[in-house]
């Protein structure tokens, strides 16, 4: 086999024409790998991943491909799986509005498809990498955020935590295929990831409040606007499951992923006003009329990416105002049709 094939390798992305997973597929191309996409759609788009398709999907030497299917339909997965070098995991049930509005789709989908993943990997051997999320800090209280921290979940009486519940599930059965299957495993704790395609369709702060800057209308910030977050440019995510898919010492670990600038979302709101150029006010909503009755939040959300620097060498390069910028251009562009 010719040396230039040797360091090129096939990856399947479940959830690949989502935000996250189509940025990611284009990454890949883009160095020279192969990709095939496998997602449902249901909060994907086909517009996401339709330029790949053009450019890297046609002829005898394309190098991307994409199924339109649920990653529950086990004999795709399998076929799917049994071509790949290695599988990343994105596809999930995301945004606490899908959760609250859909909570059996969104624990089935995070639990059930999990587990269809990683039995197909196993069979294949394929390296697996697990996108996980800052959710499964739950409400503790020791910021900024360790990987090995202690976790607490509110009530199972609150829907709001069946997403933390289920995303830490995956990463126990991962683990497990890990310590007693020998699978090699890789898990990552996304923090509030923002960037082009993204949308505010399921609750994701950022395109939302912009979307309502640029359309001229107040901006809705829920609660007392004081929680914080620290956000992180998709490019910026992506280098980083680039870099855990590239090193062998992070398989079998658990990793943040996350910006480092805090800042309450009533900033963030002030912040697109003025970079938006609207003089429209912010108007705070209590919870209980954004969610539900009860509905709880994280007060902070801050990671520490020690480990993820000392493994791989990687830090977040862009900052607020880039993410800020970048996402303006992209719901200006979306709007305008």
């Amino acid at each position: 086999m010719p040396a230039a094939e040797d360091c090129t390798k096939h990856y399947l992305i479940t959830g690949g024409a989502g935000f996250i997973g189509s940025h990611l597929s284009e990454a890949l191309l883009r160095r020279g790998d192969s990709v095939t996409v496998i997602d449902d759609l249901s909060t994907g788009r086909f517009q996401n991943i339709k330029h790949l398709v053009e450019e890297y999907g046609k002829g005898p030497q394309s190098r991307f491909r994409f199924a339109i299917d649920s990653i529950t339909n086990e004999t795709v997965l399998d076929r799917l799986a049994s071509e790949c070098h290695a599988v990343i995991h994105l596809a999930a049930a995301v945004g606490v509005r899908l959760i609250l509005d859909e909570p059996v789709r969104s624990i089935e989908t995070n639990v059930l498809g999990t587990e269809a993943v990683l039995k197909a990997a196993l069979r294949y051997r394929a390296k697996i990498l697990l996108a996980s999320t800052s959710e499964v800090y739950g409400k503790g209280n020791s910021v900024p955020f360790r990987e090995g921290d202690d976790v607490v979940i509110g009530s199972t009486m609150r829907s709001r935590w069946a997403y933390s519940a289920s995303k830490m599930v995956d990463e126990f059965l991962a683990l497990a295929y890990w310590r007693s299957k020998e699978l090699p495993v890789v898990i990552f704790r996304l923090f509030n990831t923002v960037g082009p395609r993204q949308t505010g369709r399921y609750g994701m702060v950022i395109p939302r409040l912009i979307e309502q800057a640029i359309k001229g209308k107040p901006l809705t910030v829920y609660g007392d606007g004081s929680q914080t977050r620290c956000f992180l440019h998709v490019a910026d995510a992506v280098a980083a499951i680039l870099c855990l898919a590239d090193s062998p010492e992070a398989i079998g670990g658990v990793f943040n992923v996350g910006g480092l600038e805090e800042l309450s979302i009533q900033s963030l709101a002030e912040k697109i006003l003025a970079k938006v150029g609207s003089k429209e006010e912010i108007i705070r909503i209590p919870y209980e009329e954004a969610y539900q009755a009860g509905f709880e939040d994280m007060r902070r959300r801050v990671p520490d990416i020690s480990r993820l620097r000392q493994t791989v060498g990687w830090e977040p390069r862009r900052t607020l105002d880039d993410i800020l910028t970048d996402t303006i251009r992209d719901v200006r562009r979306r709007l305008q049709g």
